[in-house]
């Protein structure tokens, strides 16, 4: 189910205009059996999630329905969530062997988190991830540095083409949930236990390349997001403009 809560986008006033957005929040329901993470959605557990669309675009531009559309479904257990996503692509690109380099620039789900709904920077901290997940299954976020740095014990994935669903991708994720106590000096953290009723920040988005000499042509998220000085790429920056997760017991 969606709902929509009233928000503002907090910026200097000297910069810019306050701008005012709804924010999508997405109420996703506890399973007691978890998908199995095949890229087969025929699992009991999303029959009780609704759909959501991919379709603000932020970056670029798409050639219509055949070249990208998409929509997705969350549910969650007390370990982790599961996002399950159906997309259009008619061209899969991953141009780099090194799943660090340029990888914005390759086709990327992306699934970000705000644990705490906290909002604010996360660019060089764990405020908040943006696991930018690859054609081969690996999850990429910047770190305390400003490198790039695998994830890839964050979270489980796995995609197929479907000929039942006219060749669409369905791919099906799992993400343990860390809270921003995680540093890349601890080798220990732990991921945090899920709850009904909790809320956090929350974006899908996906990154759409189709040529390999051009770069990204698209980048498109699961709501739109407010310019500052007509910029709309601030997700990878900013948490604020993140959506909101509930986590519900029905």
């Amino acid at each position: 189910m969606t709902h929509f809560l009233k928000t503002l986008l907090l910026a200097s006033p000297l910069l810019v205009a306050i701008s005012v957005l709804p924010v999508a929040a997405y109420d996703a329901p506890k399973v007691e059996v978890p998908p199995i993470i095949d890229g087969n959605m025929d699992d009991v557990a999303w029959q009780q999630a609704s759909w959501q669309p991919i379709n603000h675009l932020i970056l670029g531009k798409t050639d219509g329905p055949a070249d990208f559309s998409g929509r997705y479904k969350i549910v969650w257990t007390t370990d982790r969530l599961y996002v399950l996503a159906m997309i259009t692509d008619d061209v899969l690109l991953d141009r780099t062997a090194n799943p660090l380099e340029r990888y914005w620039e390759d086709d990327i789900f992306e699934i970000l988190v705000d644990e705490d709904a906290s909002g604010g920077d996360h660019h060089h901290s764990y405020n908040a991830f943006a696991y930018h997940i690859s054609l081969d299954d690996q999850a990429v976020d910047i770190d305390e540095s400003g490198n790039p740095r695998l994830l890839n014990d964050h979270i489980e994935s796995h995609w197929q083409r479907s000929i039942e669903h006219d060749s669409a991708v369905l791919w099906e994720i799992s993400v343990q949930i860390y809270d921003d106590s995680f540093s890349d000096k601890t080798t220990d953290a732990k991921p945090i236990a899920l709850s009904a009723n909790k809320t956090m920040g929350f974006m899908i988005a996906y990154c759409d390349a189709d040529d390999p000499d051009n770069g990204r042509e698209a980048f498109i998220t699961s709501h739109d997001i407010a310019p500052v000085n007509g910029d709309k790429n601030r997700a990878y920056l900013d948490a604020s403009v993140f959506g909101k997760l509930v986590l519900v017991d029905q």
